[in-house]
């Protein structure tokens, strides 16, 4: 399998690992959101299913590759959307999510000899889940390995980072970036991709969402949050004019990571009084997207918060 672009190193530690006969049960993929932890977890986890004369499914359909997966809205929860009540849908892994994992672990894997799981996002499970999952890492099953993908690796608690090998992510250079850009949508404007690529500090995923949700005004209107302020909310209407009246949830989800991305990249060179803003708006603008769904996608609320928590750090 070819080497993924821009994760030279880890890929080396993890094929030195598995040359040597040293392949720890458990591991963290920790790094940046959108910079291709996720996909390194997919491709590495089948190199460690395959088996010589045994024909290999893709990585996202392989049965002995387990991945929970989150349960669908219900439909009192569809009701309340489509009525434009504010509904509660967890992101968080739960713990059911868990133990249907761990009853899945008690057959054997079905094509080989080795199964692996993926948690994606590990630092974002229930904590009744976090301590069902350090039960099987305790006792990992023979031959089963976990690959445990983790934006904000302090979020885990120590006992499940005691317990398992770390592989760390860095943010891409630009023009690794916009390689990623031009084999998945070459035919985006140079631009717009020029503008995904300072936007994205380094996560080819931030890019890609950048240009497929067209996020261009929606960060020129950031910037200048965040260089100017908004006593007037002024620049907050015209952000929410800039995501439309009933934005998706990608195109919520995207925005986030694209303020997160521009409070980050607005660090450096910032005195330390104002790296303590970015940091606490940066901080708040995280809490506020896991708080998003509570706000039922309503574009004017999620506008006039993430404008005040950029502008509060101009």
């Amino acid at each position: 399998m070819a080497m993924m672009l821009g994760h030279e190193a880890p890929w080396r530690e993890w094929r030195q690992a598995m040359a040597g006969h040293r392949m720890h049960h458990a591991w963290i993929l920790s790094g940046p959101q959108g910079v291709g932890k996720g996909s390194f977890a997919l491709a590495a986890a089948a190199e460690l299913v395959a088996e010589a004369g045994v024909p290999q499914p893709e990585p996202d359909a392989h049965p002995d590759i387990l991945i929970p997966e989150h349960p669908p809205a219900t439909k009192e929860d569809e009701k309340k959307r489509e009525a434009g009540q504010p509904f509660n849908r967890k992101r968080a892994i739960t713990i059911d999510e868990i133990r249907n994992l761990q009853r899945r672990l008690t057959t054997r894997p079905t094509l080989g000899r080795r199964r692996v799981v993926i948690i994606d996002p590990a630092d974002h499970l229930e904590k009744n889940a976090v301590n069902c999952l350090l039960k099987s890492l305790e006792e990992p099953p023979e031959g089963t390995y976990f690959l445990l993908v983790a934006h904000r690796i302090g979020r885990l608690l120590p006992t499940i980072r005691s317990r398992c090998r770390i592989l760390r992510f860095a943010p891409l250079p630009d023009a690794q970036v916009e390689l990623v850009l031009s084999r998945a949508v070459p035919n985006s404007d140079e631009a717009t991709r020029a503008a995904a690529i300072v936007a994205a500090q380094g996560s080819p995923g931030v890019a890609l969402e950048f240009v497929e949700e067209d996020l261009a005004p929606v960060h020129q209107l950031m910037q200048r949050l965040l260089d100017e302020g908004d006593a007037g909310f002024r620049l907050r209407g015209a952000l929410s004019a800039e995501l439309g009246a009933r934005p998706s949830r990608e195109r919520v989800a995207a925005t986030f990571e694209l303020a997160r991305a521009v409070l980050a990249g607005a660090l450096r060179g910032a005195d330390p009084a104002r790296q303590a803003r970015l940091i606490e708006a940066h901080s708040a603008v995280a809490r506020l997207g896991l708080e998003a769904p509570q706000f039922n996608y309503d574009a004017a609320m999620l506008a006039m918060e993430l404008g005040g928590l950029i502008a509060a750090a101009h």
